[in-house]
């Protein structure tokens, strides 16, 4: 795989995607004034596993699409900057992609670019979106105005409704490897090659990941305790409290991500109402005040329910890693440093249990997103992969 390295002075709007040559030139060719019939369409899907580059491929083709020429520096770096007028991007920090969100941007879709050749629409994380969400956007992928492009970003295409899917052309995305993550880490950040790659194979080749474990080793030491919990499961009772320690290291963790822009944000508003440290809020301000807090809220619903769907891609990786072992595939492991534990719990077990355990992964996953308690679930979870019987 090709690996350009990543400049982060970056004049051409491609230069940030890593990797990912075959996406960047079928957008390239079809973002291009002079691209040949039946290049360009109105809709995009990009999809691709987590940490892959959706974002950054569609910022750039944003990009592309608006400036006026490839050397139209100020515009791209605007589009980069989510601050051009013709870019609307919408990432929620919600659970879900409301109706109203879907809505706003449907209205956006109908105006004329006020300054680019074409006004984009990105919308990260399409699958967030309910049916009845989808629909609302449907309409206006049949009847796309015509400088108007719809660029979605999802994990896979079978994550939106078949209406939307025939709507959209797909681009999908390859997944890096260890290697070239850990180079790309190294370079950013300039740790050690032996942590970056560690990182990186831990992160399962998320390169966002990979690069908050290789800087945070907090965020390291609560994937750890994560795993010797699952590992040190042995009855019923352990599965409790193994759910609640989880529970608690994956709020520890959501709370680490969040807390530094939730303060942030809180003192850029005080700012720009010109309060002073600790002075009363004026009761004028207090509902936007109360308002950022809702969001920040609904963040933190978003943020925990992520976190632990971190913690359920650690506990996979164990399992996964188990059933390597048994069959005496040990060159790609994830977790090469547990390898003798896993390897301990793994002959007691035997390959079936390993894989009741990752049934009962995949189970619980489906049903955080369905809205069940997230520390029942978990203990349902751990229950049956102590107990080793389904439910």
């Amino acid at each position: 795989m090709s690996s350009a390295p990543v400049r982060l002075d970056a004049m051409s709007a491609w230069d940030a995607v890593w990797g990912q040559d075959e996406a960047v030139a079928t957008l390239r060719g079809a973002a291009a004034p002079d691209a040949a019939r039946g290049m360009m369409t109105h809709a995009w899907l990009i999809t691709g596993p987590a940490g892959s580059g959706r974002s950054t491929l569609a910022s750039a083709f944003a990009a592309e699409l608006i400036a006026t020429s490839p050397d139209d520096v100020a515009t791209i770096a605007q589009v980069q900057a989510r601050t051009h007028p013709d870019l609307t991007a919408l990432r929620t920090d919600r659970v879900i992609i409301s109706i109203a969100e879907a809505r706003e941007l449907v209205r956006g879709a109908y105006y004329a670019p006020s300054l680019g050749r074409h006004r984009v629409i990105i919308v990260e994380d399409a699958d967030r979106m309910s049916e009845r969400t989808s629909n609302v956007l449907l309409k206006a992928l049949e009847e796309p105005p015509e400088r108007t492009v719809w660029v979605l970003c999802a994990p896979s295409d079978a994550d939106l409704l078949p209406t939307i899917r025939s709507r959209v052309r797909v681009v999908r995305l390859n997944e890096p490897e260890v290697a070239d993550v850990a180079g790309l880490i190294v370079q950013r950040t300039g740790v050690d090659p032996a942590l970056a790659e560690q990182s990186a194979r831990h992160a399962q080749r998320h390169i966002g990941m990979a690069q908050r474990l290789a800087t945070d080793a907090d965020a390291r030491a609560r994937r750890e305790a994560t795993v010797r919990a699952v590992l040190d499961l042995r009855s019923v009772s352990d599965a409790v409290d193994a759910a609640g320690k989880i529970i608690a290291i994956a709020t520890e963790d959501a709370k680490a991500l969040s807390a530094d822009r939730d303060v942030s944000e809180r003192e850029q508003m005080r700012r720009s109402m010109g309060l002073v440290e600790g002075a009363p809020v004026p009761p004028a301000f207090r509902s936007q005040l109360s308002a950022l807090e809702d969001d920040q809220k609904r963040r933190a619903t978003r943020s925990l329910r992520d976190g632990i769907d971190r913690v359920l891609t650690d506990l996979q990786s164990v399992f996964r890693d188990m059933l390597m072992v048994q069959y005496g595939r040990t060159e790609t492991l994830i977790n090469t440093e547990f390898q003798i534990e896993i390897a301990a719990v793994g002959e007691g077990w035997g390959p079936e249990r390993a894989l009741i355990a990752l049934d009962a992964i995949a189970a619980t996953r489906r049903s955080l997103q369905h809205n069940a308690a997230p520390l029942l679930a978990v203990e349902s979870m751990l229950v049956t992969i102590a107990s080793g019987r389904t439910p």
